[in-house]
């Protein structure tokens, strides 16, 4: 097995949205997210950070396949729903590189493999001579009925990579959990680094 990990910028990573588009339906399909993915609005969701300038898709590859990938963009870039927060609480949207997701198969986890999707994305935060790092996490009742009796949330992970959760930063976004026959909101919460 052959691990690579390499950063491409804006469309230089839509040769990669077939591959990406699968990875985000697959992965999300788990707890916590539940998310019953549709592959036009993935690639619509992709398409989005490849027209951002100073975006970044951070890929793993196994030879030459896709299994896991990071994305991010400066805020400024992003939707009103990860803006609004920051804006009602006095924070700047200039100053902060958003991550859209990190995505990786099951079976390559453990590998350090997001360690480097995290590097990969604050590198290009730092490039672009932004002062904060910052990323949203679903947020699921404890009692959830898909819940798996040994999940482990990240925020372990999260907080040894040096970020700082923020439940008073507070969006929701729409989405069809697998149950539902329609999108309904979903509560996230924001977790935020300093990295000047």
């Amino acid at each position: 097995m052959t691990l690579e990990i390499k950063s491409f910028s804006g469309s230089d990573a839509s040769p990669f949205f077939d591959d990406l588009a699968r990875l985000r339906i697959t992965v999300f399909r788990d707890f916590p997210y539940l998310y019953d993915g549709d592959p036009a609005y993935e690639h619509r969701y992709l398409a989005t950070y490849a027209k951002s300038e100073g975006s970044v898709f951070v890929l793993a590859f196994d030879d030459d396949r896709v299994v896991g990938a990071a994305t991010g963009m400066p805020m400024t870039a992003e939707t009103d729903e990860v803006k609004a927060p920051f804006i009602a609480t006095g924070h700047d949207p200039q100053d902060f590189f958003y991550f859209g997701e990190s995505v990786l198969l099951s079976s390559y986890r453990g590998r350090g493999i997001g360690v480097k999707f995290f590097e990969g994305r604050e590198a290009q935060a730092r490039k672009l001579a932004l002062s904060f790092c910052t990323f949203c996490a679903v947020e699921r009742p404890v009692n959830h009925p898909r819940r798996p009796a040994d999940y482990v949330p990240l925020n372990g992970f999260w907080a040894k990579r040096g970020y700082t959760h923020h439940p008073e930063l507070r969006t929701t976004f729409s989405w069809r959990d697998l149950d539902e026959t329609s999108e309904s909101p979903k509560p996230l919460s924001f977790w935020i680094r300093d990295i000047r």
